[in-house]
């Protein structure tokens, strides 16, 4: 362990104990720009740090980048709050990210939820229009969920992956038991992926190389470790993001993707929406409740973060501001 030598502003001389890491955390970068043979505006490039969050005089840190959810549909279980609050969510998939744009977004998650066999059913057709929709209608880099439906999510990502390909788009999520139909559509049309576990480090781990096996570069690996919202188990999603990071920065190979946090979850738990007098004023406990699990995880080592409401992201640009503001993010020399 090295030491850097602070002065405090007074005379004296503080010696700060420095972490000389063995590992990094590789570079995912979704989105094609128009020179590289895609349509977005902009890539977003995941990872690359070399130590801990906040700690850059040990090495490379990056700012965490802010994205908002899309759906295809609007579902009973939408929150009312969102709906009152950002109207466009109304007015189908394309509006709906083209008012996240406008709200600041930096990437756009489209979940096809519509296509749950169970429920709408949404055929691959729609859903491939759709995709094609968002990425005509906004010049963000696009990440795209299936409905969890294994059948059916295959048959919707292949195709939404073979239409769009050369926009370097990111598909998900794939889960240990469930991924090579989907792996095998990114590899073929140049896509990433994005790896659910179960708030578990082997889960993780296992994940990743049973997908680097398969043939993914590690490069076009996204971990989604499971996000538990504020009352729904952050305290576990908190300690295994941050196992996962301290392992990768120790040279963990299988481990050294970069990370996202869906912080959607959040309103899921039923104090962050519930009308009740003692908890206060109800309009804004959503956003809290997001934008608090937000900044745990980002603490823990998110690379990224998912919100649902346009107000969290707002709120996080203005906490991430502060907490970057006097960093030197190029990295200890």
């Amino acid at each position: 362990m090295n030491k850097i030598m602070v002065n405090n502003g007074g005379n004296m001389v503080i010696s700060v104990p420095v972490e000389r890491w063995t590992g990094k955390v590789c570079e995912v970068v979704i989105g094609a720009t128009r020179e590289e043979g895609g349509s977005r505006g902009n890539k977003l490039i995941l990872g690359g740090e070399s130590t801990l969050p906040m700690l850059a005089f040990e090495g490379n840190v990056t700012v965490p980048k802010l994205g908002l959810e899309v759906l295809d549909i609007v579902p009973d279980f939408f929150p009312e709050r969102i709906k009152n609050d950002f109207p466009q969510c109304l007015k189908g998939a394309r509006e709906w990210a083209k008012a996240c744009k406008e709200a600041g977004a930096e990437m756009i998650c489209l979940k096809l939820v519509g296509t749950n066999p169970e429920e709408e059913n949404r055929s691959v057709e729609e859903s491939v229009e759709t995709v094609m929709d968002v990425l005509r209608g906004v010049d963000l880099p696009i990440f795209v969920y299936g409905c969890g439906a294994e059948e059916k999510d295959g048959k919707v990502l292949s195709a939404c992956a073979e239409a769009a390909k050369g926009e370097r788009i990111a598909l998900g999520l794939v889960e240990q038991d469930k991924y090579k139909t989907i792996a095998a559509a990114a590899i073929a049309n140049g896509h990433a992926i994005v790896g659910l576990s179960n708030i578990d480090v082997n889960l993780a781990k296992q994940l990743n190389i049973l997908l680097m096996d398969f043939g993914m570069k590690k490069e076009s690996i996204i971990m989604d470790p499971l996000t538990g919202g504020v009352g729904y188990g952050l305290e576990y999603t908190y300690s295994v993001m941050e196992r996962i990071r301290l392992a990768a920065l120790s040279g963990d190979v299988s481990l050294q993707m970069p990370m996202i946090s869906d912080v959607t979850v959040s309103w899921n738990a039923q104090e962050a929406v519930i009308e009740k007098a003692e908890f206060g004023d109800a309009k804004g406990r959503g956003v809290l409740w997001e934008a608090t699990t937000a900044i745990a995880t980002i603490n823990a080592g998110a690379d990224l973060v998912i919100a649902r409401h346009p107000s969290t992201i707002k709120y996080l640009r203005s906490v991430i501001s502060n907490m970057y503001a006097k960093m030197d993010l190029r990295g200890a020399k």
